[in-house]
């Protein structure tokens, strides 16, 4: 079919279905008009439990009073079974025909965060009307044209009670949660299972975002108990670690400069008089605080037979010893990760090479965090507070420390 063909058959009105779990989604002219619909499969109308699920869904629609939603109006045959949905007016494309025509809109800056924080505007909204959307996927969630938010059409809670939902769900079943293909329970967590398989579908041609990986993680565990409550928590924990990365990339990006402004500065401002370098002590080792044990009873935790009673004082004492050992446990970590890179020898590469491994020495630093600090009994907040001060003394402490020689043989400061 050549250019003229395509057009003429556009013209005309012919149809491209999408299919849907209920039924083909696709564009017609009327009048002049483009209007989208979908048309109910025949064969899925002789199920007397899905007549009834599409007839309570489309009470429900008309109730749905919020943006994200597409409403429609049904159209039934002589035997009054719904036939057809009518779309109200809107240029309608789902995510599979919008990465079709423009892969490349994944890697836009803003793109995936407005879909997400649309997705989980939308997924709020129903889960407050007792409604479940279980299956988020490229054919099933919508956009219009033009726009980034995620527009929602038909939700799954309605057909829960249906026989065999990996029938009804077809190719579009990977998205959906275990359970409910089992005939388990639907609730908030198998929303959050399908955002997550459909965050990571979209970017099955592409790398996941540092951000979202772990969060996706979680949120796709093959147990519910396993993932997030709520879409709400999901979105939360990867905005969190959003901001966690930043900090730490801009920390070790002054770091880099602060050692590239001191070699070029040594580098043409050679020094005349050697400066004498001066090795740290080596540090003492300390006695693992974990391993000490202790009674609760030094702490104040006392028994009145069927509770126990934490004072305030002791609670703060409770909390300062977590909050030592966290300390020492961590600045043996950090120092051992950031020993890797601020180092004569690693620090005679290229900035590039440097920059190149700031990435992976960041997931270590957080990783070794959320660890101890939950071994610790310290909150995330708490525990990344005294991280990011630890992480700033110590390369403080590496930047003094790197001594030597530079390329014209003169001898560099190290720590006095």
């Amino acid at each position: 079919m050549n250019y003229e063909e395509l057009l003429a058959a556009r013209n005309e009105g012919q149809k491209h279905q999408v299919m849907q779990p209920i039924g083909g989604f696709y564009r017609e002219q009327v009048d002049g008009k483009w209007r989208c619909v979908v048309d109910i499969l025949p064969e899925k109308n002789q199920n007397i439990a899905f007549s009834k699920a599409l007839q309570a869904e489309c009470e429900k629609n008309t109730t749905l009073a919020d943006k994200h939603q597409i409403h429609f109006t049904p159209v039934k045959n002589a035997e009054g079974d719904v036939e057809r949905l009518e779309l109200e007016l809107g240029n309608y494309q789902t995510f599979e025909q919008l990465l079709i025509d423009n892969p490349a809109i994944i890697a836009e800056k803003g793109f995936m965060d407005s879909v997400l924080e649309s997705l989980v505007e939308a997924t709020s909204y129903l889960h407050s009307q007792q409604v479940r959307h279980v299956c988020y996927s490229p054919k099933t969630v919508f956009v219009r044209k033009g726009d980034s938010k995620a527009l929602l059409l038909s939700h799954g809670s309605f057909y829960h009670a249906l026989s065999d939902l990996q029938e009804f769900y077809g190719d579009d079943a990977q998205y959906v949660a275990p359970e409910v293909l089992n005939g388990g329970t639907v609730d908030d967590r198998c929303d959050v299972y399908s955002i997550g398989k459909f965050i990571q579908g979209l970017y099955d041609q592409s790398d996941i975002p540092l951000e979202y990986r772990s969060a996706l993680k979680k949120a796709t565990g093959e147990s519910p108990e396993d993932r997030f409550n709520t879409p709400e928590d999901m979105l939360k924990a990867i905005q969190k670690r959003r901001a966690s990365f930043k900090s730490l990339i801009t920390l070790l990006v002054v770091g880099v400069l602060t050692l590239v402004c001191v070699g070029l500065y040594f580098e043409y401002f050679p020094e005349t008089q050697p400066v004498e370098f001066v090795k740290p002590a080596p540090r003492q080792p300390t006695d693992d605080l974990i391993d000490d044990g202790f009674d609760p009873a030094e702490l104040g935790v006392t028994s009145d037979g069927d509770s126990l009673v934490v004072d305030e004082a002791a609670e703060r004492d409770f909390q300062a010893k977590a909050e030592e050992i966290f300390r020492k446990k961590y600045e043996k970590e950090a120092d051992r990760i950031l020993s890797k890179i601020y180092n004569k020898e690693y620090m005679s590469n290229s900035e590039k090479k440097f920059l190149s491994e700031s990435e992976s020495t960041i997931e270590a630093l957080m990783k070794s965090q959320s660890e101890l600090g939950a071994e610790a009994g310290l909150s995330p907040e708490r525990s990344q507070l005294i991280a990011t001060e630890i992480i700033d003394r110590i390369t403080n402490q590496k930047k003094q420390q790197m001594g030597g020689t530079n390329s014209r043989g003169v001898q560099l400061p190290g720590k006095n």
